[in-house]
């Protein structure tokens, strides 16, 4: 079980966590690399949607977001945080089971741009 385990996978976990382990190897070289997103997570009782693709150890994950006010963002966000959300009658945020990334995160994030929302 990972303290993240009421939202995220354990092999969702261990993705992120390699992911992030390769960005930090690939930052010392002044280089990244531009993941799929990993996991499409959403709130049932609002417009939020996240796309990570990295997540630190500490719970600090990297991706996409949208909030729905139509100002989606690229950028950090606590997992810790995500999960402590609760909705109407105690609903959380969800894992989106069926989704399958299909390009790069920073694809994902020039059409969230152009649309003004996550389109996935």
């Amino acid at each position: 079980m990972n303290r993240w385990s009421a939202v995220l996978s354990q092999e969702v976990v261990a993705q992120l966590f390699a992911n992030a382990r390769e960005q930090a190897l690939l930052g010392q070289t002044y280089q990244t690399r531009d993941f799929h997103p990993v996991v499409k997570l959403f709130s049932p009782w609002a417009a939020d949607m996240w796309l990570l693709s990295e997540m630190r150890e500490d719970g600090m994950a990297f991706g996409l977001f949208d909030h729905g006010y139509g100002t989606p963002d690229v950028g950090n966000v606590s997992m810790d945080e995500i999960c402590a959300l609760r909705g109407p009658r105690g609903l959380r945020v969800r894992c989106d089971p069926m989704w399958k990334p299909a390009k790069p995160l920073s694809h994902y994030a020039n059409e969230a741009g152009l649309y003004g929302r996550i389109k996935a």
